[in-house]
């Protein structure tokens, strides 16, 4: 009786320590960024991205207004990509783009809405 409760203590043990181990790894996640127009804001968000702390690769494609982000998770989150994005002037998912940063962007990298698009 002993023996098999060590032996559940043991196996309970190592799941924890491998789901643990699993979350601190290598995440990739997609996220959708509708206001992307361009080239030009595939080149920024890229590039602006390049500086996270914790982002590996970033691969924007703006025709299916998405953004595909591999990162090390225990260097940085889901959340803080996104808000980066937000910081370089583009919706991501949930969360709005920065407002100031949305106002520096080219006219080609703006909403249509707000006379933008136009490449």
């Amino acid at each position: 009786m002993k023996k098999l409760f060590l032996l559940m203590i043991a196996v309970a043990g190592l799941l924890t320590t491998g789901f643990g181990q699993a979350k601190k790894g290598v995440q990739t996640v997609t996220i959708k960024t509708p206001t992307v127009q361009c080239e030009s804001c595939k080149k920024r968000i890229e590039d602006f991205m390049k500086r996270e702390d914790g982002v590996q690769k970033v691969t924007v494609d703006y025709k299916k207004k998405t953004t595909k982000v591999t990162f090390i998770a225990d260097r940085t989150n889901i959340e803080n990509v996104k808000t980066a994005i937000a910081n370089a002037g583009y919706d991501a998912d949930d969360v709005t783009a920065d407002g100031e940063a949305y106002k520096k962007l080219p006219k080609c990298c703006k909403k249509p809405e707000d006379g933008g698009g136009d490449h």
